[in-house]
Protein backbone atom coordinates (compact mmCIF):
# COMPACT_ATOMS: atom_id res chain seq x y z
CA UNK A 1 0.00 0.00 0.00
CA UNK A 2 1.25 4.02 -0.51
CA UNK A 3 2.69 5.12 2.33
CA UNK A 4 0.74 8.61 1.79
CA UNK A 5 -2.76 6.77 1.66
CA UNK A 6 -1.23 4.53 4.65
CA UNK A 7 -1.12 7.36 7.07
CA UNK A 8 -4.15 9.12 6.12
CA UNK A 9 -6.40 5.46 6.06
CA UNK A 10 -4.70 5.06 9.90
CA UNK A 11 -5.34 9.13 10.22
CA UNK A 12 -9.46 8.52 9.59
CA UNK A 13 -9.43 5.26 12.07
CA UNK A 14 -8.27 7.74 14.77
CA UNK A 15 -10.76 10.34 13.69
CA UNK A 16 -13.55 7.75 14.27
CA UNK A 17 -12.74 5.92 17.32
CA UNK A 18 -11.82 9.29 19.14
CA UNK A 19 -14.58 10.02 21.59
CA UNK A 20 -13.20 13.65 21.92
CA UNK A 21 -13.71 15.14 18.74
CA UNK A 22 -16.46 16.71 17.97
CA UNK A 23 -17.84 14.17 15.29
CA UNK A 24 -16.87 11.10 17.43
CA UNK A 25 -18.95 12.86 20.42
CA UNK A 26 -22.13 13.35 18.09
CA UNK A 27 -22.06 10.10 16.63
CA UNK A 28 -22.34 8.43 20.36
CA UNK A 29 -24.84 11.29 21.27
CA UNK A 30 -26.93 9.93 18.06
CA UNK A 31 -26.53 6.57 18.99
CA UNK A 32 -28.77 6.67 22.20
CA UNK A 33 -32.64 6.35 20.91
CA UNK A 34 -33.88 8.89 23.22
CA UNK A 35 -31.45 11.73 22.08
CA UNK A 36 -32.90 11.18 18.62
CA UNK A 37 -36.43 11.58 20.05
CA UNK A 38 -35.25 14.71 21.38
CA UNK A 39 -34.08 15.98 18.34
CA UNK A 40 -36.79 15.62 16.49
CA UNK A 41 -39.16 16.21 19.08
CA UNK A 42 -37.18 20.01 18.91
CA UNK A 43 -37.32 19.76 15.55
CA UNK A 44 -40.97 19.06 15.02
CA UNK A 45 -41.82 22.25 17.46
CA UNK A 46 -39.73 24.75 15.32
CA UNK A 47 -40.69 23.64 11.99
CA UNK A 48 -44.58 23.33 13.11
CA UNK A 49 -44.10 27.27 14.35
CA UNK A 50 -42.52 28.15 10.80
CA UNK A 51 -44.44 26.51 8.29
CA UNK A 52 -47.57 27.39 10.17
CA UNK A 53 -46.92 31.22 10.12
CA UNK A 54 -45.49 30.81 6.32
CA UNK A 55 -48.61 29.29 5.46
CA UNK A 56 -50.66 31.76 7.37
CA UNK A 57 -49.17 34.72 5.92
CA UNK A 58 -49.24 33.03 2.96
CA UNK A 59 -52.96 32.29 2.49
CA UNK A 60 -55.50 34.21 3.45
CA UNK A 61 -58.44 32.29 3.91
CA UNK A 62 -57.97 28.51 5.18
CA UNK A 63 -61.23 25.85 4.93
CA UNK A 64 -62.61 24.39 8.57
CA UNK A 65 -62.70 21.03 6.89
CA UNK A 66 -58.33 21.61 5.50
CA UNK A 67 -57.87 22.78 9.22
CA UNK A 68 -59.36 19.56 10.39
CA UNK A 69 -57.19 17.31 8.20
CA UNK A 70 -53.92 19.07 8.98
CA UNK A 71 -54.28 18.12 12.88
CA UNK A 72 -55.65 14.79 12.48
CA UNK A 73 -52.44 13.77 12.85
CA UNK A 74 -52.47 15.75 16.15
CA UNK A 75 -55.77 14.20 17.46
CA UNK A 76 -54.40 10.68 16.61
CA UNK A 77 -51.27 11.60 19.16
CA UNK A 78 -53.59 12.61 21.96
CA UNK A 79 -55.85 9.73 21.37
CA UNK A 80 -52.32 7.29 21.99
CA UNK A 81 -51.31 9.11 24.90
CA UNK A 82 -55.11 10.06 26.58
CA UNK A 83 -55.60 5.73 26.24
CA UNK A 84 -52.62 4.74 28.18
CA UNK A 85 -53.62 7.51 31.21
CA UNK A 86 -56.27 5.69 32.88
CA UNK A 87 -53.73 2.25 33.20
CA UNK A 88 -50.74 4.23 33.68
CA UNK A 89 -52.16 6.24 36.80
CA UNK A 90 -53.90 2.78 38.46
CA UNK A 91 -51.15 0.61 38.24
CA UNK A 92 -48.45 3.43 38.95
CA UNK A 93 -50.17 4.45 42.47
CA UNK A 94 -50.88 0.82 43.14
CA UNK A 95 -47.53 -0.80 42.55
CA UNK A 96 -45.70 2.71 44.05
CA UNK A 97 -47.85 2.95 47.36
CA UNK A 98 -47.40 -0.64 47.45
CA UNK A 99 -43.69 -0.47 47.99
CA UNK A 100 -43.38 2.56 49.57
CA UNK A 101 -45.78 1.07 53.02
CA UNK A 102 -47.70 3.67 55.31
CA UNK A 103 -44.65 5.13 56.96
CA UNK A 104 -42.55 6.21 53.89
CA UNK A 105 -45.85 6.66 51.85
CA UNK A 106 -47.54 8.86 54.74
CA UNK A 107 -43.87 11.12 54.84
CA UNK A 108 -43.90 11.44 50.97
CA UNK A 109 -47.46 12.45 50.56
CA UNK A 110 -47.27 15.04 53.34
CA UNK A 111 -43.83 16.34 51.18
CA UNK A 112 -45.91 16.14 48.30
CA UNK A 113 -49.14 17.79 49.18
CA UNK A 114 -46.87 20.96 51.31
CA UNK A 115 -44.67 21.17 48.27
CA UNK A 116 -47.38 21.49 45.83
CA UNK A 117 -49.56 24.01 47.91
CA UNK A 118 -46.41 26.10 48.42
CA UNK A 119 -45.29 26.39 44.75
CA UNK A 120 -49.23 27.16 44.10
CA UNK A 121 -50.13 29.67 46.51
CA UNK A 122 -45.97 31.20 44.79
CA UNK A 123 -47.42 31.26 41.36
CA UNK A 124 -50.06 33.18 42.41
CA UNK A 125 -48.81 35.91 44.59
CA UNK A 126 -46.30 36.32 41.73
CA UNK A 127 -49.02 36.49 39.02
CA UNK A 128 -50.77 39.33 41.37
CA UNK A 129 -47.52 41.23 41.63
CA UNK A 130 -46.32 41.14 37.81
CA UNK A 131 -50.15 42.04 36.56
CA UNK A 132 -50.57 45.01 39.20
CA UNK A 133 -47.56 46.12 38.30
CA UNK A 134 -47.30 46.02 34.29
CA UNK A 135 -51.27 46.87 34.43
CA UNK A 136 -51.86 45.08 30.94
CA UNK A 137 -55.59 45.42 31.09
CA UNK A 138 -55.47 49.62 31.09
CA UNK A 139 -54.12 49.77 27.13
CA UNK A 140 -57.87 50.62 25.96
CA UNK A 141 -58.11 47.02 24.43
CA UNK A 142 -61.86 46.82 25.08
CA UNK A 143 -62.61 49.48 23.03
CA UNK A 144 -60.90 47.89 20.26
CA UNK A 145 -62.50 44.85 20.47
CA UNK A 146 -65.80 45.22 22.27
CA UNK A 147 -67.08 43.61 25.32
CA UNK A 148 -67.56 40.07 23.59
CA UNK A 149 -70.03 37.74 24.78
CA UNK A 150 -69.32 34.22 26.10
CA UNK A 151 -73.30 32.99 25.94
CA UNK A 152 -71.83 28.87 26.82
CA UNK A 153 -70.45 30.01 29.85
CA UNK A 154 -71.74 27.26 32.49
CA UNK A 155 -72.51 29.13 35.98
CA UNK A 156 -71.19 28.03 38.86
CA UNK A 157 -70.26 28.88 42.65
CA UNK A 158 -67.35 28.66 44.38
CA UNK A 159 -68.67 26.39 47.08
CA UNK A 160 -70.27 24.12 44.54
CA UNK A 161 -67.16 24.10 42.91
CA UNK A 162 -65.60 22.84 46.18
CA UNK A 163 -68.14 20.18 46.77
CA UNK A 164 -67.57 19.34 43.52
CA UNK A 165 -64.08 18.91 43.99
CA UNK A 166 -65.24 16.44 46.88
CA UNK A 167 -67.67 14.60 45.06
CA UNK A 168 -64.89 13.44 43.13
CA UNK A 169 -62.31 12.59 45.47
CA UNK A 170 -64.73 9.51 47.01
CA UNK A 171 -66.95 8.48 43.59
CA UNK A 172 -69.92 6.64 44.03
CA UNK A 173 -68.59 3.71 41.29
CA UNK A 174 -65.00 3.06 40.50
CA UNK A 175 -65.86 1.76 37.43
CA UNK A 176 -68.18 5.30 36.31
CA UNK A 177 -65.05 7.41 37.18
CA UNK A 178 -63.00 5.83 34.40
CA UNK A 179 -65.51 7.62 32.22
CA UNK A 180 -67.55 10.17 33.89
CA UNK A 181 -67.13 12.84 36.58
CA UNK A 182 -69.63 15.20 38.71
CA UNK A 183 -70.29 18.62 37.47
CA UNK A 184 -72.80 21.31 39.17
CA UNK A 185 -74.20 24.01 36.97
CA UNK A 186 -76.84 26.35 37.10
CA UNK A 187 -79.14 26.37 34.60
CA UNK A 188 -82.25 28.25 33.57
CA UNK A 189 -85.56 26.52 33.87
CA UNK A 190 -89.07 27.77 32.48
CA UNK A 191 -91.63 27.90 35.17
CA UNK A 192 -95.16 28.39 33.85
CA UNK A 193 -98.36 29.83 36.39
CA UNK A 194 -101.70 30.85 35.69
CA UNK A 195 -102.40 34.10 37.07
CA UNK A 196 -105.38 35.90 36.82
CA UNK A 197 -106.73 33.28 34.27
CA UNK A 198 -103.24 34.22 32.52
CA UNK A 199 -99.79 31.98 31.63
CA UNK A 200 -97.48 33.47 32.80
CA UNK A 201 -93.55 31.55 32.66
CA UNK A 202 -90.93 32.69 34.87
CA UNK A 203 -87.49 31.88 34.01
CA UNK A 204 -85.21 30.56 37.81
CA UNK A 205 -81.99 29.53 37.74
CA UNK A 206 -81.45 25.93 39.15
CA UNK A 207 -78.73 24.19 40.46
CA UNK A 208 -78.39 20.98 38.56
CA UNK A 209 -75.72 18.05 39.92
CA UNK A 210 -75.27 15.31 37.20
CA UNK A 211 -72.38 13.21 35.33
CA UNK A 212 -70.84 14.43 32.64
CA UNK A 213 -68.45 12.75 30.52
CA UNK A 214 -64.98 12.96 31.41
CA UNK A 215 -62.29 10.90 33.43
CA UNK A 216 -62.22 11.23 37.05
CA UNK A 217 -58.33 11.37 37.31
CA UNK A 218 -59.12 12.36 40.83
CA UNK A 219 -61.18 9.32 42.41
CA UNK A 220 -58.97 7.24 40.48
CA UNK A 221 -56.00 8.64 42.08
CA UNK A 222 -58.23 8.55 45.76
CA UNK A 223 -58.90 4.49 44.94
CA UNK A 224 -55.28 3.48 43.84
CA UNK A 225 -53.69 5.08 46.91
CA UNK A 226 -55.87 3.47 49.18
CA UNK A 227 -55.73 0.30 47.31
CA UNK A 228 -51.97 0.30 46.85
CA UNK A 229 -51.19 0.95 50.79
CA UNK A 230 -53.61 -1.74 51.53
CA UNK A 231 -52.12 -4.22 49.39
CA UNK A 232 -48.73 -3.01 50.78
CA UNK A 233 -49.89 -4.29 54.11
CA UNK A 234 -51.14 -7.44 53.14
CA UNK A 235 -47.23 -8.13 52.66
CA UNK A 236 -47.30 -12.09 51.03
CA UNK A 237 -51.26 -12.45 50.91
CA UNK A 238 -51.29 -9.48 48.51
CA UNK A 239 -47.80 -10.30 46.76
CA UNK A 240 -49.44 -11.79 43.31
CA UNK A 241 -51.74 -8.04 43.38
CA UNK A 242 -48.54 -6.34 43.48
CA UNK A 243 -46.85 -8.28 41.18
CA UNK A 244 -49.72 -7.89 38.39
CA UNK A 245 -49.80 -4.47 38.66
CA UNK A 246 -45.81 -4.17 38.63
CA UNK A 247 -46.00 -6.10 35.26
CA UNK A 248 -49.06 -4.13 33.83
CA UNK A 249 -46.64 -0.85 34.38
CA UNK A 250 -43.88 -2.29 32.82
CA UNK A 251 -46.22 -3.12 29.84
CA UNK A 252 -48.07 0.47 29.70
CA UNK A 253 -44.04 2.10 29.91
CA UNK A 254 -42.83 -0.28 26.91
CA UNK A 255 -46.17 0.96 24.78
CA UNK A 256 -44.74 4.52 26.15
CA UNK A 257 -41.55 4.05 24.08
CA UNK A 258 -43.56 3.69 20.74
CA UNK A 259 -45.95 6.12 20.73
CA UNK A 260 -43.01 8.66 21.76
CA UNK A 261 -41.89 7.80 18.17
CA UNK A 262 -44.83 9.15 16.72
CA UNK A 263 -44.49 12.48 19.21
CA UNK A 264 -43.09 14.23 17.02
CA UNK A 265 -44.74 13.62 14.06
CA UNK A 266 -48.36 14.76 15.86
CA UNK A 267 -46.74 17.22 17.95
CA UNK A 268 -45.67 18.97 14.81
CA UNK A 269 -49.38 18.74 12.92
CA UNK A 270 -50.66 20.06 16.60
CA UNK A 271 -49.35 23.16 16.63
CA UNK A 272 -49.09 23.82 12.83
CA UNK A 273 -53.10 23.37 13.16
CA UNK A 274 -53.38 25.89 15.67
CA UNK A 275 -51.49 28.64 13.88
CA UNK A 276 -52.97 28.52 10.74
CA UNK A 277 -56.65 28.31 12.17
CA UNK A 278 -55.65 32.19 13.77
CA UNK A 279 -57.43 34.73 11.70
CA UNK A 280 -55.70 37.60 12.68
CA UNK A 281 -52.23 37.38 13.71
CA UNK A 282 -51.35 40.66 13.67
CA UNK A 283 -54.43 42.25 15.54
CA UNK A 284 -54.10 39.42 18.08
CA UNK A 285 -50.58 39.96 18.98
CA UNK A 286 -51.38 43.61 19.34
CA UNK A 287 -54.47 43.68 21.25
CA UNK A 288 -53.40 40.99 23.56
CA UNK A 289 -49.75 41.51 23.09
CA UNK A 290 -49.08 43.31 26.98
CA UNK A 291 -51.59 40.60 28.23
CA UNK A 292 -49.21 37.82 27.05
CA UNK A 293 -45.94 39.08 27.70
CA UNK A 294 -47.29 39.35 31.63
CA UNK A 295 -48.49 36.02 31.76
CA UNK A 296 -45.27 34.43 29.48
CA UNK A 297 -42.95 36.57 31.79
CA UNK A 298 -44.67 35.24 34.94
CA UNK A 299 -44.19 31.70 33.78
CA UNK A 300 -40.87 31.58 32.87
CA UNK A 301 -39.67 33.42 36.50
CA UNK A 302 -41.92 30.81 37.81
CA UNK A 303 -40.15 28.03 36.23
CA UNK A 304 -36.52 29.39 35.73
CA UNK A 305 -35.96 31.22 39.31
CA UNK A 306 -38.49 29.91 41.70
CA UNK A 307 -39.08 26.11 40.96
CA UNK A 308 -35.06 26.14 40.21
CA UNK A 309 -33.91 27.88 43.10
CA UNK A 310 -36.14 25.99 45.29
CA UNK A 311 -34.34 22.72 43.72
CA UNK A 312 -30.86 24.49 43.77
CA UNK A 313 -31.12 25.31 47.59
CA UNK A 314 -32.53 21.84 48.56
CA UNK A 315 -30.47 19.54 46.80
CA UNK A 316 -27.60 21.73 46.09
CA UNK A 317 -27.62 20.73 42.28
CA UNK A 318 -28.13 22.18 39.10
CA UNK A 319 -31.73 22.86 37.99
CA UNK A 320 -30.68 23.44 34.38
CA UNK A 321 -29.24 19.94 34.12
CA UNK A 322 -32.35 18.66 35.16
CA UNK A 323 -34.48 20.85 33.06
CA UNK A 324 -32.46 19.40 29.98
CA UNK A 325 -33.16 16.01 31.46
CA UNK A 326 -37.46 16.56 30.67
CA UNK A 327 -36.68 18.74 28.08
CA UNK A 328 -38.66 16.26 25.92
CA UNK A 329 -41.62 16.13 28.22
CA UNK A 330 -41.47 19.76 28.30
CA UNK A 331 -42.04 19.92 24.03
CA UNK A 332 -44.05 17.21 23.98
CA UNK A 333 -46.83 19.37 27.32
CA UNK A 334 -45.63 22.15 24.70
CA UNK A 335 -47.37 20.36 21.72
CA UNK A 336 -50.08 18.87 23.45
CA UNK A 337 -51.49 20.84 26.30
CA UNK A 338 -52.01 18.37 28.68
CA UNK A 339 -50.46 17.41 31.61
CA UNK A 340 -52.41 14.11 31.75
CA UNK A 341 -51.30 13.37 28.02
CA UNK A 342 -47.84 13.79 29.04
CA UNK A 343 -47.51 11.94 31.90
CA UNK A 344 -46.37 8.84 30.19
CA UNK A 345 -43.50 11.18 28.28
CA UNK A 346 -42.66 12.66 31.94
CA UNK A 347 -42.21 9.47 33.79
CA UNK A 348 -39.59 8.01 31.00
CA UNK A 349 -37.80 10.84 30.91
CA UNK A 350 -37.72 11.11 34.84
CA UNK A 351 -37.02 7.39 35.38
CA UNK A 352 -34.47 7.00 32.77
CA UNK A 353 -32.77 10.29 32.18
CA UNK A 354 -32.44 11.35 35.60
CA UNK A 355 -33.04 8.31 37.67
CA UNK A 356 -34.87 9.87 40.24
CA UNK A 357 -36.55 6.90 42.13
CA UNK A 358 -39.57 4.81 40.60
CA UNK A 359 -41.33 4.79 43.95
CA UNK A 360 -41.91 8.28 44.49
CA UNK A 361 -42.14 9.46 40.44
CA UNK A 362 -45.36 6.55 40.25
CA UNK A 363 -46.63 9.15 42.98
CA UNK A 364 -45.98 12.30 42.67
CA UNK A 365 -46.22 12.71 39.09
CA UNK A 366 -49.51 11.34 39.01
CA UNK A 367 -51.00 13.35 41.53
CA UNK A 368 -49.11 16.32 40.51
CA UNK A 369 -51.06 16.26 37.40
CA UNK A 370 -54.25 16.33 38.89
CA UNK A 371 -53.71 19.10 41.47
CA UNK A 372 -50.32 20.93 40.43
CA UNK A 373 -51.16 22.92 38.16
CA UNK A 374 -48.53 25.95 38.97
CA UNK A 375 -49.03 27.68 35.63
CA UNK A 376 -52.88 27.65 35.64
CA UNK A 377 -52.69 28.91 38.97
CA UNK A 378 -50.59 31.98 37.97
CA UNK A 379 -52.65 32.29 34.99
CA UNK A 380 -55.90 32.95 36.58
CA UNK A 381 -54.71 34.99 38.75
CA UNK A 382 -53.28 37.45 36.16
CA UNK A 383 -56.32 36.84 33.84
CA UNK A 384 -59.24 37.61 36.19
CA UNK A 385 -57.15 40.87 37.43
CA UNK A 386 -56.71 41.75 34.08
CA UNK A 387 -60.37 41.47 33.20
CA UNK A 388 -61.03 43.86 36.34
CA UNK A 389 -58.58 46.02 34.72
CA UNK A 390 -60.29 46.55 31.52
CA UNK A 391 -63.59 46.99 33.40
CA UNK A 392 -61.96 49.92 35.62
CA UNK A 393 -62.49 47.72 38.41
CA UNK A 394 -60.48 48.71 41.32
CA UNK A 395 -60.00 45.66 43.52
CA UNK A 396 -59.59 45.66 47.56
CA UNK A 397 -57.26 44.20 49.32
CA UNK A 398 -59.57 41.69 50.50
CA UNK A 399 -60.90 40.99 46.75
CA UNK A 400 -57.04 40.55 45.49
CA UNK A 401 -57.06 37.99 49.21
CA UNK A 402 -59.66 36.47 47.80
CA UNK A 403 -58.28 35.92 44.11
CA UNK A 404 -55.45 34.73 45.24
CA UNK A 405 -57.04 31.34 47.68
CA UNK A 406 -59.89 31.11 44.97
CA UNK A 407 -57.18 31.26 42.27
CA UNK A 408 -54.66 28.47 43.97
CA UNK A 409 -58.28 26.36 44.92
CA UNK A 410 -59.81 26.71 41.46
CA UNK A 411 -55.93 25.26 39.98
CA UNK A 412 -55.47 22.32 41.94
CA UNK A 413 -59.21 21.28 41.43
CA UNK A 414 -59.05 21.64 37.29
CA UNK A 415 -58.81 18.75 35.09
CA UNK A 416 -55.75 18.20 33.99
CA UNK A 417 -56.89 18.78 29.65
CA UNK A 418 -56.64 21.60 27.38
CA UNK A 419 -58.24 24.65 28.13
CA UNK A 420 -59.39 23.68 31.58
CA UNK A 421 -58.05 26.80 33.36
CA UNK A 422 -60.91 28.44 31.13
CA UNK A 423 -63.20 27.12 32.84
CA UNK A 424 -62.22 27.34 36.31
CA UNK A 425 -61.66 31.06 35.86
CA UNK A 426 -65.50 31.37 36.11
CA UNK A 427 -65.52 30.14 39.48
CA UNK A 428 -62.25 32.89 40.35
CA UNK A 429 -64.19 36.03 38.55
CA UNK A 430 -67.38 35.33 40.56
CA UNK A 431 -66.08 35.23 44.11
CA UNK A 432 -65.08 38.83 42.92
CA UNK A 433 -67.97 39.69 41.19
CA UNK A 434 -66.38 40.53 37.77
CA UNK A 435 -68.20 39.85 34.29
CA UNK A 436 -68.32 36.53 33.20
CA UNK A 437 -68.56 37.67 29.59
CA UNK A 438 -65.25 39.12 29.30
CA UNK A 439 -63.82 35.71 29.19
CA UNK A 440 -64.00 36.06 25.70
CA UNK A 441 -61.35 39.14 25.61
CA UNK A 442 -58.92 36.58 26.21
CA UNK A 443 -59.83 33.94 24.13
CA UNK A 444 -57.77 34.23 21.15
CA UNK A 445 -54.75 33.98 22.90
CA UNK A 446 -55.54 30.86 25.26
CA UNK A 447 -54.25 28.03 23.50
CA UNK A 448 -50.96 29.47 23.36
CA UNK A 449 -50.85 30.47 27.31
CA UNK A 450 -52.48 26.95 27.66
CA UNK A 451 -49.01 25.15 26.02
CA UNK A 452 -46.91 27.25 28.21
CA UNK A 453 -48.52 27.01 31.80
CA UNK A 454 -48.99 23.21 30.83
CA UNK A 455 -45.46 22.85 30.00
CA UNK A 456 -44.61 24.91 33.44
CA UNK A 457 -47.21 22.26 35.37
CA UNK A 458 -45.42 19.18 34.23
CA UNK A 459 -41.83 20.98 35.15
CA UNK A 460 -43.11 21.44 38.37
CA UNK A 461 -44.66 18.24 39.03
CA UNK A 462 -40.88 16.93 37.86
CA UNK A 463 -38.87 18.83 40.30
CA UNK A 464 -40.57 18.25 43.10
CA UNK A 465 -40.58 14.33 42.57
CA UNK A 466 -36.84 14.99 42.86
CA UNK A 467 -37.04 17.30 46.06
CA UNK A 468 -39.64 14.72 47.77
CA UNK A 469 -36.93 12.09 46.97
CA UNK A 470 -34.45 13.95 48.68
CA UNK A 471 -36.29 14.94 51.35
CA UNK A 472 -37.48 11.11 51.94
CA UNK A 473 -34.55 9.30 51.20
CA UNK A 474 -33.89 7.88 54.69
CA UNK A 475 -37.51 6.31 54.83
CA UNK A 476 -36.95 5.42 51.11
CA UNK A 477 -33.33 3.74 52.19
CA UNK A 478 -34.88 2.21 54.97
CA UNK A 479 -37.49 0.02 52.22
CA UNK A 480 -34.68 -0.99 50.28
CA UNK A 481 -32.16 -2.27 52.86
CA UNK A 482 -34.75 -2.70 56.15
CA UNK A 483 -32.53 -3.26 59.51
CA UNK A 484 -33.40 -5.80 62.38
CA UNK A 485 -31.97 -5.23 65.57
CA UNK A 486 -30.75 -8.40 67.81
CA UNK A 487 -30.29 -8.19 71.75
CA UNK A 488 -28.49 -10.07 74.11
CA UNK A 489 -27.86 -8.91 77.80
CA UNK A 490 -27.02 -4.95 76.72
CA UNK A 491 -25.68 -5.24 73.56
CA UNK A 492 -27.80 -4.15 70.47
CA UNK A 493 -26.94 -5.79 66.98
CA UNK A 494 -28.00 -4.14 64.15
CA UNK A 495 -27.66 -6.09 60.75
CA UNK A 496 -28.79 -5.77 57.27
CA UNK A 497 -32.04 -7.14 55.03
CA UNK A 498 -28.76 -9.63 53.52
CA UNK A 499 -28.20 -11.30 56.94
CA UNK A 500 -31.74 -11.91 58.36
CA UNK A 501 -31.50 -15.37 56.70
CA UNK A 502 -30.94 -16.31 60.70
CA UNK A 503 -33.40 -14.68 62.49
CA UNK A 504 -36.25 -16.48 61.92
CA UNK A 505 -34.63 -19.61 63.14
CA UNK A 506 -36.42 -21.35 65.94
CA UNK A 507 -36.55 -19.84 69.18
CA UNK A 508 -35.28 -23.70 70.89
CA UNK A 509 -32.63 -23.09 69.62
CA UNK A 510 -31.56 -20.10 70.87
CA UNK A 511 -27.62 -20.48 71.92
CA UNK A 512 -26.62 -21.96 68.27
CA UNK A 513 -28.74 -18.99 66.56
CA UNK A 514 -26.47 -16.49 69.04
CA UNK A 515 -23.71 -17.95 68.08
CA UNK A 516 -24.51 -18.30 64.34
CA UNK A 517 -25.20 -14.20 64.64
CA UNK A 518 -22.18 -12.62 66.39
CA UNK A 519 -19.98 -14.54 63.75
CA UNK A 520 -22.13 -12.61 61.02
CA UNK A 521 -21.24 -10.11 62.92
CA UNK A 522 -17.72 -10.21 62.81
CA UNK A 523 -18.11 -10.42 59.22
CA UNK A 524 -20.02 -7.60 58.61
CA UNK A 525 -17.63 -5.81 61.42
CA UNK A 526 -14.57 -6.93 59.22
CA UNK A 527 -16.44 -5.56 56.20
CA UNK A 528 -17.36 -2.20 57.39
CA UNK A 529 -21.15 -2.99 57.40
CA UNK A 530 -22.19 -3.95 60.83
CA UNK A 531 -22.40 -1.89 64.11
CA UNK A 532 -22.44 -2.47 67.73
CA UNK A 533 -24.21 -0.53 69.92
CA UNK A 534 -23.61 0.00 74.00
Amino acid sequence: MDPHYEDLWAFENIEESSPDTCLGKTKKWLKIPENIQLLLTILSVFLGVSIGLLIRYSISEISSRTIILVGFPGEILMSMLKMLIIPLVISTLVAGMANLGGKAGGKVGACTLTYYITTTFSAVILGIILVTSIRPGYSGIKKERGSGALSKAPKVGTLDAILDLFRNIFPPNIVQACTQQVSSRYVTKPKTEVINGENVTTYTEVLETKMVDSTNILGLITFSIVFGLIVGQLREKGKVLLEFFSVVEDIIMRVVRLVMWFAPIGIFFLILAKIIAIKDLKKTATGLGLYMATVTVGLIIHLFIVLALLYALILRKNPYIFFKGMLQAFLTALGTASSSATLPISLKCIEDKLKIDKRVTRFVLPVGATINMDGTALYEAVASIFIAQVNDFSLSIPQIITISLTSTLAAIGAAAVPSAGLVTMIIVLSSVGLPINDISLILTVDWILDRFRTSVNIMGDAYGAAIVEHLCRKEISDISNPSIQLHRGGLVIQLDQKDRRNVNKSNNDNNNMWDEQLNLLNSEINKGNGQIKN
